[in-house]
């Protein structure tokens, strides 16, 4: 009987000091609660005492974690529809406000903190145009309203420190698509329309410099030629000078025989009557 009593004894003994035992590991801190009331905050890693049956131990991962979010639909400044998925990098900064905000949930938790990001988001992109939602600089619209989140997460013991967006979409069942290609769309007719003008002037340019440089080469080409003539008649002239010097009858009868050929070439059909004793046919008669 004693034995029994003994064993009970010892195993109440072992149960209460387990009991009174907890492990806070690396990234991680810890409450006490005493009888529901917190006693003890921010505990360290390593292991820790507290009083069984009376006090309780509360552990909370103080490591970043991403806290999603579902897609939300925000009017830009010209009042277009977009759809932007973000999340948030966050961790515990303060466990007794966590606690007291959250009980502890952190789905509650991420509950809460996603109308203060909502809401900071939709000042920015309400202040922007759609353009600069789409393509400009991300960075600036998290940025610009992370201290405002972090004030209202502050609340619940949190701190965000990142937010980002991964998507921007445009919704399928508004106007917003058919508005941003009709604009696509009259950008580049534009580009185009001004890179055609562009190839005409050039084209016509090129069209103008080639019918001046044709006239210029036609010019020197006729001058070149009209010398050219001009030197072949002189040296013409000068070898029917030279020839008739050396034997005038000879130049002479060379002169009607190229005469007699150009008047008898049968190419015309007209009669010529001369005069016998007429001088263009003195080389046509014989001796006798």
């Amino acid at each position: 009987m004693k034995l029994q009593l003994g064993l009970g004894v010892l195993l109440l003994a072992i149960v209460l000091m387990l009991g009174s035992m907890f492990v806070v590991s690396e990234g991680q801190t810890a409450i006490v609660l005493h009888l529901g009331r917190i006693s003890r905050v921010n505990m360290q890693p390593g292991l820790h005492f507290k009083w069984p049956l009376v006090e309780t131990a509360r552990v909370f991962d103080t490591r970043l974690q991403v806290l999603p979010a579902e897609p939300e639909r925000y009017l830009t400044s010209e009042r277009k529809d977009v759809s932007v998925d973000f999340f948030a990098v966050g961790q515990i900064e303060d466990a007794r406000a966590f606690y007291r905000a959250t009980g502890g949930d952190e789905n509650a938790a991420v509950d809460r903190l996603a109308p203060i990001i909502k809401d900071a988001l939709r000042n920015e992109i309400n202040a922007r145009t759609l353009q600069q939602v789409v393509s400009g600089d991300r960075t600036a619209i998290v940025h610009g309203q992370l201290a405002a989140i972090n004030r209202g997460a502050a609340t619940l013991g949190v701190r965000i420190t990142d937010l980002r967006i991964k998507q921007i979409d445009l919704p399928t069942d508004s106007r917003v698509i058919d508005d941003v290609y009709n604009r696509m769309r009259a950008q580049r007719q534009q580009v185009a329309s001004r890179l055609r003008a562009e190839g005409e002037e050039q084209a016509n340019e090129v069209r103008a410099r080639a019918d001046s440089d044709r006239q210029v080469i036609l010019a020197e080409a006729e001058r070149d030629a009209q010398k050219l003539r001009g030197e072949g008649d002189a040296e013409a002239t000068r070898l029917y000078g030279e020839a008739a010097n050396r034997d005038p009858g000879f130049y002479a009868f060379q002169r009607s025989l190229e005469a007699y050929r150009a008047a008898f070439d049968g190419k015309h059909s007209s009669v010529i009557v001369l005069d016998r004793n007429d001088p263009f046919l003195q080389y046509m008669k014989t001796d006798h």
